[in-house]
């Protein structure tokens, strides 16, 4: 995804708070809890974390992290 105008930033070491996706998209955090409680319960997200169990590192990150992984992912392949 290296040529994306899209982009949720470095999701691997300890900048990656700074390049969080309410710091993108909004200054209110608020909203990016919201949002990501709501993506969370969602059954896409839920199939895709159970298809992902196999992904070792998937269990190993924060919510935070695997919300931005599901939609990177969900828009890389809606891309296609």
């Amino acid at each position: 995804m290296a040529n994306s105008a899209f982009s949720f930033g470095d999701l691997s070491g300890p900048s990656a708070g700074a390049n969080s996706p309410a710091s993108h998209f909004s200054p209110d955090p608020e909203i990016w809890s919201n949002l990501k409680q709501a993506i969370a319960t969602s059954s896409g997200f839920q199939r895709w974390q159970l298809e992902g169990k196999t992904d070792e590192n998937l269990d190993a990150l924060s919510l935070d992290h695997r919300v931005q992984r599901y939609l990177r992912e969900t828009l890389e392949t809606l891309a296609y």
